[in-house]
């Protein structure tokens, strides 16, 4: 039986051009409240912007701000071209954040915005790193985005929600004790069609990685959902850190928007 299940992204990717034509468009605000006033990055060169390290799954930011796990916004973004991170809001460029993940269109959730700045989750090591854009309407698509995907690894479930209405709940999978799946706030980075293992015909990996495995099958130890050839792994904790999810649910994910949160406990 195979068990290798942390996601290698450089497996064929699915195209995934995703589902916000069925949504409003909108932009982000470009003004502060109240006349508030917010810094303005430096101008860089495009010898300064070719040097930044991309923001994707292969990458750590070691200078990231880390999540604080403070109530997130409904809004996702979609760089129209590589967008600059910074550390701060008027800080340090640390990173570019392209227009594709693994194949799909990058689409980055907003955990907080001030002024014309949007603080986004980012997919790359450490866990939970994040970092602030400038949101400008000519360099971002943005959308809204109601869905939430809860994995409980404790009672082994996940649930889909859409403005806090529950679409399904399902028993899972988790990462064995030594593998462990990581915990924490995530989001769904993108699709890809398997043709290398026989385990599912999806995988979605997410935005977080194993923090027991720094490579796996010649990957970087991106950790994903994904289905399993039989019900062996319903409610227990033998996977290396991926979560497994029966059939039915994964049917449903793979409609689920890209840069959908999905919260780990």
């Amino acid at each position: 039986m195979e068990t290798c299940d942390v996601i290698n992204p450089r497996a064929r990717r699915r195209n995934r051009a995703k589902i916000y034509g069925i949504v409003a468009v909108v932009v982000l605000a470009v003004s502060g409240c109240g006349g508030e006033e917010t810094a303005e990055p430096a101008k860089l060169s495009q010898e300064d912007l070719t040097m930044l390290p991309e923001a994707t799954t292969f990458a750590a930011l070691p200078d990231a701000a880390k999540d604080a796990g403070s109530a997130a916004t409904a809004k996702v973004i979609h760089p129209k071209a590589d967008l600059v991170v910074y550390q701060s809001v008027g800080g340090k460029a640390i990173a570019k954040l392209p227009t594709n993940q693994v194949g799909s269109p990058t689409w980055a959730p907003v955990l907080s915005e001030q002024g014309p700045w949007a603080e986004v989750l980012l997919p790359t090591r450490p866990n939970q790193a994040s970092g602030w854009v400038r949101a400008d309407p000519s360099e971002v698509e943005s959308a809204e985005n109601d869905y939430r995907i809860d994995v409980d690894t404790a009672a082994f479930s996940l649930e889909l929600t859409k403005s806090g209405k529950a679409l399904g709940k399902w028993k899972i999978g988790t990462g064995k004790p030594e593998f462990p799946t990581p915990k924490g706030r995530a989001f769904l980075l993108a699709s890809i069609e398997e043709t290398v293992n026989k385990y599912s015909p999806i995988v979605l990996p997410l935005s977080v990685h194993s923090e027991s495995h720094e490579t796996f099958g010649g990957g970087p130890g991106t950790v994903g959902i994904h289905t399993w050839p039989n019900d062996s792994f319903v409610g227990k904790a033998n996977s290396d850190g991926c979560i497994r999810v029966p059939k039915e649910a994964l049917d449903a994910l793979v409609k689920v928007p890209l840069g959908t949160i999905v919260n780990i406990t």
